[in-house]
């Protein structure tokens, strides 16, 4: 049996990456060909709740207390952290995997394709871009990457335009079994039940964050009801992250009752459908107190109260700046509801007729910062398809979501998918690698590199502001050491911020090898490649430990003679 390390969301999120997850892990589990581990973020490492999965499961978070306690100041080491920057090379030493699959944001993997490991076994990145430019870590990643897959084709495309041409489209999955069109009766019962009779309800699902196009929803949605007075807009999200949806109504002049949302009980699990009155409610179904909120990551309903929410609506609306995938728009699909879908980023795969889909016209606009080409979905077209929704015959819209849900299963169930994804593992090599990484010496053959004479060896491996420092020091440590080259090691991305300095012999690049201090002064029977080695970049890349309370001695100064 082939050994899989699947890693991304925990398979019990309430994400996107979390339902690809669990859809996938099933599927595969299922073919009885493979023995799988799920490597799954923000759980740390040993979580009791991962034992009752049916395969072996580990979480990503460190459970050393004193590595903790050294993530929890920094923000950045704390992300890295949840993401397995810190437990990954434990997981990989561990279970001896042929094929390690990555599906999360590429910069979740920063950096693995530099570990020892990475380059010996069957790597897979499977990811979500969403916008142009695409980003630099992608670009990084992918001529390292044996096996790049992305979201969707908008993706594909543009990183084959810019050389990268075995990067291939893999779309995520959707579970075609939780979501169906119930009966007519069914669902007029459904609607009973939250006192909703002949009101036009246009939905949208998502996480509330700012690339969902809240704003442009609503003026959309406000147009629109000026010639359908019994529309209303029901919002299934957390009101409280992302876009502050009551300012935005009193803003637009929106009435609180002409907008829905979804109520949750995390005591009871009932949900209601109601407009929104504040958080942390009593419980209507059990009395619970404090435990009735807008649906969230953390309680919200299951795939099966998902999909009644889905035939209460009878259109589903779903504008946003990018995105990698957008599930909730292929649900709506399965449960036959003709979908407006901005037509940008992956949202080109699923916004044209052949897919029961209406496009969204948008405009260009960039994202401060980052400068990333972002849609801006016009308010005049949501009306305008709404419109065109409302006012389809009966057979015509029948017609378009049956086409929806049979085109949504032939591009993205779990058993298309899941059959691309186990030809592709299939296809992969067998591996013999030992996973002893003390005798993986050899991935860098120094002695290829490295001229004849007395050697001293620095190591920074990132980033530019450090590596400057080290720049700034390295006059004077070649007074120290006259009779020896200097040879600094840092990733290749920096190499223009020190190869020039007339004190440096070489700048050579980074692996992780590097930092085993026996390995480069040597040990027993290593003799080494340097008479002294220096690893200033643990102080301060690898443990947070320079900061003294503001109150030490300076050690290093610089100065000259």
């Amino acid at each position: 049996m082939k050994k899989i390390i699947f890693h991304s969301n925990s398979a019990k999120a309430f994400t996107g990456f979390g339902k690809n997850a669990k859809n996938i892990l099933r599927y595969l589990h299922k073919t009885n060909k493979y023995e799988i581990v799920e490597f799954a973020n923000a759980v740390q490492w040993g979580d009791p709740s991962l034992s009752s999965r049916p395969w072996k499961a580990q979480g990503s978070l460190p459970n050393n207390p004193s590595v903790v306690q050294e993530i929890k100041s920094d923000q950045v080491k704390a992300r890295a952290a949840s993401y397995g920057g810190f437990t990954i090379d434990q997981a990989i030493k561990e279970y001896k995997p042929d094929i390690y699959i990555g599906c999360e944001d590429v910069w979740a993997f920063g950096g693995y394709w530099e570990r020892p490991w990475w380059d010996k076994i069957n790597n897979m990145i499977w990811t979500t871009l969403d916008s142009q430019p695409i980003l630099p870590q992608a670009l990084e990643a992918a001529p390292k990457t044996k096996n790049f897959y992305v979201w969707a084709s908008f993706a594909e495309k543009d990183m084959k335009e810019l050389g990268h041409d075995h990067v291939k489209t893999l779309h995520g999955t959707v579970n075609t079994e939780d979501f169906y069109k119930v009966s007519d009766l069914d669902r007029r019962k459904l609607r009973a039940k939250f006192n909703l009779s002949d009101e036009f309800i246009v939905g949208f699902v998502f996480r509330n964050q700012l690339r969902k196009s809240v704003p442009n929803l609503l003026e959309g949605f406000k147009i629109f009801k000026k010639e359908c007075p019994k529309a209303k807009l029901l919002l299934h999200t957390h009101w409280s992250e992302g876009w502050d949806i009551p300012r935005l109504l009193k803003e637009k002049n929106i009435e609180n009752e002409d907008i829905l949302t979804t109520y949750f009980c995390s005591s009871c699990n009932n949900y209601a459908i109601a407009p929104f009155c504040g958080q942390e409610k009593t419980c209507p179904f059990c009395g619970a107190e404090k435990t009735f909120n807008t649906t969230n990551t953390r309680a919200g309903v299951d795939e099966s109260q998902l999909n009644e929410i889905y035939n209460i609506m009878d259109v589903y609306c779903h504008p946003f700046t990018s995105g990698g995938m957008e599930i909730p728009i292929f649900e709506a699909k399965m449960t036959e509801l003709v979908t407006l879908v901005t037509n940008y980023s992956c949202g080109e795969d699923s916004s044209g007729p052949e897919c029961g889909s209406f496009p969204l016209d948008w405009s260009e606009y960039r994202e401060p910062g980052t400068q990333f080409i972002k849609a801006s979905t016009y308010p005049s077209s949501i009306a305008k398809q709404l419109k065109k929704v409302y006012n389809l015959k009966p057979h015509k819209k029948l017609e378009m979501g049956k086409k929806a849900r049979d085109w949504t299963i032939e591009n993205y169930s779990t058993e298309s998918i899941g059959k691309k994804l186990e030809k592709i593992i299939d296809e992969m090599p067998s591996i013999e690698y030992d996973f002893d990484w003390n005798n993986d010496q050899k991935g860098i053959d120094l002695k290829d590199l490295l001229d004849e004479g007395k050697r001293i060896a620095v190591v920074m491996p990132e980033s530019a502001g450090d590596v400057l420092w080290i720049n700034s020091l390295m006059i004077n440590l070649k007074k120290l050491y006259p009779d020896h080259d200097i040879y600094v090691f840092t990733k290749p991305q920096f190499f223009d911020y020190i190869e020039d300095h007339p004190a440096v012999h070489k700048v050579l690049p980074y692996s992780q090898q590097i930092d085993n201090l026996h390995f480069l002064e040597g040990k027993k029977g290593h003799e080494g490649f340097f008479d002294i080695a220096f690893l200033p970049h643990y102080g301060t890349q690898r443990f947070h430990n320079y900061h003294h309370n503001g109150i030490d001695k300076t050690q290093f100064e610089l100065y000259e003679n």
